[in-house]
């Protein structure tokens, strides 16, 4: 596994978001949200920018049930950039190899 945590040439914004990211509360969601920071952060619009910083606000286990479709995504937080997140995640073998 490979994880950059970089925040070299980034904005304050986004070194912001990438260190909430990776801080989390939980091993899970520290690196379903940070992997997606580390790849894609850096090409984000501002418009998702929000949408990822709001969606950082809510708690773990809503995300998490979120994306993994327990649970049915608010209207609010059906975002762009929720589904860039769900679809960086998807996978068909081991998350890790």
């Amino acid at each position: 596994m490979s994880v950059s945590r970089t925040s070299e040439g980034l904005d304050v914004r986004r070194r912001r978001i990438l260190f909430r990211a990776w801080h989390r509360g939980t091993r899970e969601m520290d690196l379903t949200m940070g992997r997606f920071a580390d790849e894609k952060l850096r090409d984000l619009p501002e418009d998702d920018l929000a949408d990822l910083e709001a969606l950082l606000e809510m708690p773990d286990r809503d995300v998490f049930s979120w994306l993994t479709g327990e649970l049915a995504v608010p209207p609010e937080f059906d975002t762009p950039v929720f589904h860039k997140v769900r679809a960086f995640h998807t996978h068909e073998g081991p998350i890790f190899t």
